[in-house]
């Protein structure tokens, strides 16, 4: 589908979410049920609650006759079998991340993120506008999915540790939860990559299990209660700069829908990308001064941490490159709209971004009321 007009049909399509449930029921179109498995918990009012809304706005503009069930991972199938589930026919819709399933192929991982990769309007831009979507739909296919973009957290926290980090030589025999290219990279840097999901991590960390965990952002990882047991919290997640959760259905299920159902899907899968990364911009500061106030210890990741873990996903991408032919094809056109991004941001957005203080307050002079 081109890019453009689909953008126009979905704002068109959920702006008339209202009157389309009494137009849709006057046509005689089918009642369908669905099942969408989720990789996340239903403590994620987040995560899980965007998978929640665009089940209710599928019915709503529906008038009912296409009725989504949304389960947690866990409920149908754990939460990193999503994608499997959604090819074998077992569900018909799947609310997860691309990289979960860096084992079937390592280009799952752009469909999510890579480290120091697109931020979330980047990767929107990139999707809809550069040519992503489209090189992604095809790579799909092999799978027999077709795939949405759902809504972006933003630039992740760098995640919770026990000890402190002080440079590279604390990195080496890390045991660190965190899924992806992002594990490649620690990896590389000495540390052990452990995965596991949400629902489990609390648990390892508490026991020693794991030394350290990364999940999304403030407000989440308040909810996991990783605070309790680990008080430094590091920045930024540059292994997550603008990570993409996606909406996978199973081929045979879309094609089985009348084209009145396809379009109001994908109107309601892109409404919920924009909210989900809104929602997130909204609750993250409360949540991050929240746990500033229980004795969390913010941290920046040190220069040099950064500079290792720079030069080893360039070398991770260059050896997938030579290796993994569609990894190669998306990534070229991935890795160009990334330094095209990177100069139009650094001349406007960062500029702007620098030199905002660092708690603004009202202009000097500014008339007082």
């Amino acid at each position: 589908m081109e890019r453009r007009s689909f953008i126009r049909r979905a704002g068109a399509g959920v702006a008339a979410a209202a009157v389309a449930a009494p137009a849709l029921g006057q046509t005689g179109q089918p009642e369908i049920r669905w099942r969408m498995a989720s990789s996340f918990p239903k403590s994620l009012d987040t995560l899980f609650g965007s998978g929640d809304q665009l089940a209710k706005r599928v019915s709503d503009a529906t008038g009912g006759k296409l009725q989504i069930r949304h389960f947690a991972g866990g409920e149908i199938v754990p939460p990193f079998q999503v994608l499997d589930a959604v090819q074998q026919g077992t569900v018909e819709a799947g609310h997860t991340v691309g990289y979960y399933y860096v084992g079937k192929n390592n280009a799952w991982a752009l469909d999510t993120t890579l480290p120091f990769g697109l931020n979330a309007r980047q990767m929107n831009a990139w999707l809809y506008f550069g040519g992503g979507q489209q090189l992604l739909r095809e790579f799909y296919k092999e799978y027999g999915v077709v795939g949405f973009p759902m809504g972006s957290t933003g630039v992740q926290m760098g995640g919770w540790f026990r000890k402190e980090l002080r440079g590279l030589a604390d990195v080496k025999g890390l045991k660190f939860r965190i899924p992806g290219f992002g594990a490649r990279v620690w990896a590389a840097l000495g540390a052990v990559p452990q995965s596991l999901p949400a629902a489990e991590v609390y648990q390892a960390l508490e026991r020693g299990t794991i030394d350290a965990t990364e999940f999304v952002g403030p407000y989440d990882d308040e909810k996991l209660g990783f605070y309790k047991v680990a008080k430094f919290y590091y920045y930024p997640a540059f292994w997550e700069p603008g990570p993409m959760v996606s909406l996978y259905i199973n081929q045979k299920a879309w094609d089985g829908l009348p084209a009145e159902y396809r379009a109001i899907v994908e109107a309601a899968a892109a409404e919920c990308n924009v909210t989900l990364t809104a929602n997130y911009d909204a609750k993250n500061p409360p949540a991050l001064q929240r746990l500033v106030n229980q004795g969390v210890q913010l941290r920046a990741f040190s220069p040099a941490v950064m500079q290792a873990a720079y030069q080893a996903a360039q070398d991770i991408y260059a050896d997938e490159r030579a290796k993994n032919p569609t990894f190669a094809k998306i990534y070229e056109s991935w890795d160009k709209f990334r330094a095209d991004q990177q100069r139009w941001f650094r001349v406007a957005e960062l500029s702007m971004e620098s030199f905002r203080p660092a708690a603004p307050g009202p202009a000097k002079g500014a008339a007082k009321k």
